[in-house]
């Protein structure tokens, strides 16, 4: 196996990297708190670190994966964004979790660019996000993206019904 390093990509306002270590930390607040209800949460410590392991995992095995969010101008992370694609996901997946910044438009600045890597790099030509339907904050990162609810929805083993939202193809944004 070819071993996988994960690209930075740099926005106006933003980097997406690797997880680091220190990343962990934040990472882990943010699972024990009530935020993280639509994303699995709470999570205890342990469970977090193993995470972010599976995060740097994912890259190994399907060459694509998710990036720490971190501000160009503040140190620390602020947050996860990127493509998922696990075997048990309906197709991949282009997510976000913010644990700071929140109503600032980094969500959907981060997941415009790991779309953009999606259809540019990896060659993919479609993309979902899967949201709890009570999720709105997410929904409108989504509708904001130009992503279209789709009419079936993705039952998640551990986090129960999902709305799929669909992104526009790689045409369309052209």
């Amino acid at each position: 196996m070819k071993e996988v390093l994960i690209p930075t990509i740099e926005t106006d306002r933003l980097i997406l990297r690797a997880p680091a270590p220190a990343d962990v930390a934040p990472f882990a607040a943010f699972y024990a708190s009530d935020a993280a209800k639509f994303v699995g949460g709470p999570l205890r410590d342990f469970q977090v670190w193993r995470y972010t392991a599976e995060v740097i995992g994912h890259w190994q095995l399907r060459g694509f994966g998710r990036w720490i969010v971190a501000r160009k101008n503040t140190p620390g992370a602020i947050g996860l964004v990127g493509l998922h694609a696990p075997p048990d996901w309906p197709e991949p997946e282009v997510g976000w979790m913010l644990w700071d910044g929140n109503g600032k438009g980094y969500a959907a600045e981060a997941a415009r660019a790991a779309r953009d890597y999606a259809y540019e790099t990896v060659g993919l030509n479609t993309l979902i996000s899967s949201i709890a339907p009570e999720n709105a904050a997410s929904i409108r990162v989504a509708e904001g993206m130009g992503a279209r609810l789709e009419p079936k929805n993705f039952e998640h083993p551990l986090f129960g019904t999902m709305a799929v939202w669909r992104h526009p193809a790689p045409e369309a944004l052209s």
